[in-house]
């Protein structure tokens, strides 16, 4: 006969310890691809924070919008950090930081 309901989650104290992180970003990511996620992401959140502040009135309401222009202005911080990638200066900053990381990703030589 089979178990129709769950076990209760373990206590504190029984649950395993966790090593590392929920979610992690691979290090073979650019950083221009990581920060084009990132400006899609904040426009996302922007519209659903916009939409949702046209179903509620008062505090929530402006929490909503507040919300929706934060996640505007840090996508412009992110357009603006985009813009820079073009740059001779930090085209070399990002050609070393690659380098670095293809370097550490090679294994050793016996």
């Amino acid at each position: 006969m089979s178990k129709k309901v769950p076990d209760p989650p373990a206590s504190e104290s029984e649950q395993p310890e966790r090593k590392g992180s929920l979610f992690t970003v691979s290090p073979n990511i650019n950083t221009e691809t990581l920060l084009a996620n990132a400006s899609e992401d904040l426009l996302s959140i922007s519209a659903i924070a916009a939409d949702l502040a046209d179903n509620v009135d008062g505090s929530r309401r402006s929490k909503a919008l507040a919300l929706s222009r934060m996640a505007d202005g840090v996508h412009l911080l992110v357009e603006r950090a985009l813009d820079h990638l073009d740059e001779p200066e930090m085209a070399a900053i990002l050609a070393m930081q690659q380098n670095q990381t293809a370097d550490a990703q090679v294994p050793a030589k016996k």
